[in-house]
């Protein structure tokens, strides 16, 4: 079963893209037209295998078309662009779930050991463990029209996805002591530490403060800004920036015009 998947991503990575979408990621997806021939060319395999093997659904009678699969699976998909091994492509997703703008969500919390807190917020995205992402369709369309801001919600939230696939963040946290995971877990808690005391004296932060949430926050909010303001987080995040062009096998500081 698990070489039948590898060798039909292989012939979707072969297979045309169909006429109808080129459009489509042409416009909805400015980034596209910054990556060199050859990661085009990648893109559209890896969009192929995204829409074949993800579902998506439409949330508040949101109707799911071409536009919304191309727009959310190419974004997605940017994030592979360094992978060789096509034995696995978001396996932990099963779905993605579109509302049409931001939406409202049940919220639980622990006030002490004895009461939960419940209520509700309001939320552009999120990524859950069960294997689904959410998304508010307007925040990933103004998320992908500016490519240089750091903002964008579906590289944030497919950055989790990976979290939950790989244990990027998790990781750290249990303190692992594989030589080559403490170089990632050492420089990207520092680099989290760092952003919590920049935060308590007021500085400016390249880095979102919503990355001080936790470390699967930082993680999600630093890929933001390393495919959208690479340079700018190669120049003042460096041991960060190898980090990261290690996990993802890519170079955007070569590519993408600042």
């Amino acid at each position: 079963m698990f070489s039948f998947k590898k060798w039909q991503r292989k012939r979707l990575m072969q297979k045309n893209f169909p006429e109808q979408w080129r459009p489509i990621l042409r416009q909805q997806v400015p980034y596209v037209k910054h990556l060199p021939p050859e990661l085009k060319q990648k893109l559209k395999g890896l969009i192929n295998i995204f829409i074949k093997e993800k579902s998506f659904e439409g949330c508040a009678g949101l109707k799911i078309t071409d536009e919304i699969r191309i727009t959310v699976a190419a974004q997605a998909c940017i994030l592979l662009l360094g992978i060789e091994d096509l034995s696995s492509f978001y396996e932990g997703l099963r779905s993605v779930l579109i509302y049409p703008e931001t939406y409202v969500a049940r919220v639980k919390s622990n006030r002490n050991s004895f009461f939960v807190e419940e209520g509700y917020q309001r939320r552009h995205g999120e990524a859950w463990s069960r294997g689904h992402v959410v998304l508010a369709w307007d925040e990933v369309k103004k998320g992908a029209s500016d490519i240089n801001d750091g903002q964008n919600l579906v590289f944030h939230e497919f950055a989790h996805q990976l979290d939950y696939d790989y244990g990027a963040t998790s990781e750290i946290e249990a303190n692992s002591n594989d030589s080559t995971f403490l170089s990632w877990g050492w420089v990207v808690g520092k680099e989290y530490n760092k952003l919590l005391k920049a935060i308590k004296k007021n500085q400016h932060t390249l880095i979102d403060e919503y990355g001080a949430t936790n470390l699967a926050e930082f993680f999600a909010v630093v890929t933001e800004n390393f495919f959208e303001r690479p340079q700018a987080l190669q120049q003042k995040h460096p041991e960060l920036y190898q980090q990261l062009k290690r996990f993802y096998q890519q170079d955007p500081a070569k590519y993408l015009e600042s």
